[in-house]
C-alpha cells in the first residue's frame, strides 16, 4: 500500500493562520515593533515569519542592535491586543470531533510556549489537544522537521500515519522531509509550484482544510 493510501491515525495542526485567525494582529505587532526603524512592506515581513521573533526581527532590521527594543515593542503590542485573536470558524468543532472519535491531535507552532498556552487556554484548545511543540521548545525551527517528529512520537503514531495542516511553506517542507502528508491553506497567497507539488492537498481556507481532515480520517 502506498503512503498516500495508508490510513491516518493522528492530525498535527499549525496554530497561527491554521486554527487561530491571528495573522493580522501578528503582522500589525511586527509593524509596530519596526516603526521607529523604517518602513517595511507586509510581504517582506510575511516572507520572514517563522522561528523565534529574535531571528526574524534581526533579518528585518537594518541593524540587529535594535532587536531588544523592537522585540519589547512587539510583545507589548501583542499582549495588549491578543484578546482580538479568535479561532477560525470550525476549528474548535473539528478538534472536538477528533477528540470524540479517539483521534489524537497535536499543534506544531513557531510561536513561543507562553503565548501559545495563553491563547489555547483562552479558547479551550488546551482541553482538546493532546500535545504541543512550540518554537522555543527545541533549538531547531520549521522547516526542520525535528519538532514535527517529536510531536508525532508523543502522539504515538508514525509519520506515514499522520496528517499535517498548515498555512506556510515551511509546514509543507517540514512534512515532506519526513513523509507526513500536508494540507496547505493558501489563504490569498500564490504558492510556488515546487511547494504545491509537495502537498497532499492545497486549499483556500481553513474551513476547506477542516473538511478534508474529517473526511481523510474516516477512510
Amino acid at each position: 500500500m502506498s503512503a498516500s493510501l495508508r490510513p491516518k491515525r493522528t492530525v498535527v495542526f499549525d496554530l497561527d493562520g491554521t486554527l487561530l485567525d491571528s495573522l493580522p494582529l501578528v503582522l500589525e505587532a511586527i509593524r509596530h515593533a519596526l516603526e521607529p526603524f523604517g518602513s517595511f512592506p507586509t510581504m517582506d515581513i510575511f516572507a520572514r515569519l517563522g522561528g523565534p521573533p529574535e531571528r526574524f526581527l534581526a533579518d528585518l532590521l537594518p541593524d540587529p542592535v535594535h532587536v531588544p527594543v523592537a522585540l519589547r515593542r512587539m510583545v507589548d503590542f501583542h499582549d495588549g491586543n491578543h484578546h482580538l485573536i479568535q479561532p477560525y470558524a470550525g476549528a474548535v468543532e473539528t478538534l472536538s470531533d477528533l477528540r470524540a472519535r479517539g483521534i489524537p491531535a497535536g499543534i506544531w507552532t513557531g510561536r513561543d510556549r507562553a503565548s501559545t498556552l495563553t491563547l489555547m487556554a483562552a479558547h479551550g484548545l488546551d482541553e482538546i489537544v493532546d500535545a504541543v511543540v512550540c518554537g522555543d521548545d527545541l533549538p531547531t525551527h520549521k522547516p526542520d522537521p525535528e519538532g514535527l517528529l517529536a510531536l508525532v512520537s508523543r502522539l504515538g503514531c508514525a509519520p506515514a500515519e499522520t496528517l499535517l495542516v498548515g498555512d506556510a511553506d515551511v509546514d509543507v517542507l517540514g512534512g515532506h522531509a519526513v513523509g507526513v502528508e500536508t494540507v496547505l491553506i493558501r489563504h490569498q497567497r500564490t504558492i510556488a509550484p515546487a511547494v504545491t507539488a509537495m502537498c497532499w492537498r492545497d486549499v483556500t481556507s481553513p474551513a476547506e482544510a477542516y473538511a478534508l481532515v474529517r473526511a481523510r480520517l474516516r477512510e
